[in-house]
């Protein structure tokens, strides 16, 4: 593996991972599409589906775990929304990752491309504002948020994602969470995904080696320091950065499928 296509890789990483710190998403939604787009369009080099979600699956780890350690101390995390959510999609991004290996290559990009559209309809949905609750007194539905979680983390699996790009929106729209919790619990909740998503990645055999620990070292570089100019940032910002910034990924997988 030729300097260029190393460089290449590592720009990919860094970028997605910034964003996954700063926006409390694990970085597939940015880092799938690059991956598989970019290399062959700079023409450095070719990924297929399946090894762009095990080089992913990776990187989401790696990327959340950084943005956690940045968030642990500023009281944003919810323990009970992290351990309902975060068992949940456990066990539904390990059932993913294992199912992956028997889904043709669009088949993995129309997970994703499907995953992409419901979180960008979500995103631009109406939200009641709870910026201003405290985040004692924040309630949610603990069983409805499990469900949510389950689901989330089969589709998150198969593409190697850790799901967080769908569990925004959910937190935002339907379970009410302020933003800043949204985000650090997100990160919190993608970290215990995407351990599932990996699992099954490893036993499908589906990771190389090389790429997958050039993205794990852009990772912990970028993610804490995305995570610190995220709480600098105001909410609404942050929610529009990443309604945008899904909607393109969105659009760019889906006219790659038809």
């Amino acid at each position: 593996m030729d300097i260029t296509i190393i460089s290449t890789i590592f720009v990919i990483g860094f970028v997605g991972s910034f964003i996954s710190g700063m926006l409390g998403i694990g970085g597939a939604i940015i880092n799938y599409p690059m991956l598989l787009y970019i290399p062959i369009m700079l023409g450095v080099g070719h990924f297929t589906a399946h090894e762009v979600s095990g080089i992913t699956a990776i990187q989401v780890f790696f990327a959340t775990l950084g943005g956690v350690l940045a968030y642990r101390k500023d009281g944003f995390l919810n323990k009970t929304l992290i351990i309902y959510m975060g068992v949940s999609i456990l066990i539904g991004s390990f059932i993913g990752g294992l199912s992956s290996t028997h889904m043709p290559q669009n088949g993995i990009n129309i997970v994703y491309g499907i995953l992409a559209l419901i979180a960008v309809i979500m995103m631009f949905l109406p939200k009641r504002r709870v910026e201003d609750v405290h985040f004692n007194q924040i309630k949610f539905n603990k069983w409805l948020a499990s469900l949510f979680a389950f689901i989330v983390g089969i589709g998150a699996g198969i593409v190697g994602a850790g799901g967080a790009f769908l569990l925004v929106p959910i937190m935002l729209v339907v379970l009410k969470i302020p933003t800043r919790m949204t985000i650090a619990s997100s990160l919190a909740i993608t970290l215990i995904s995407s351990i599932g998503a990996v699992s099954g990645k490893i036993a499908t055999g589906n990771i190389p080696i090389l790429p997958a620990l050039i993205m794990v070292v852009a990772s912990l570089i970028a993610s804490p320091i995305g995570a610190n100019m995220g709480k600098k940032l105001n909410t609404k910002v942050l929610q529009g950065t990443m309604g945008l910034l899904i909607l393109a990924t969105a659009v760019k997988t889906w006219l790659s499928i038809l």
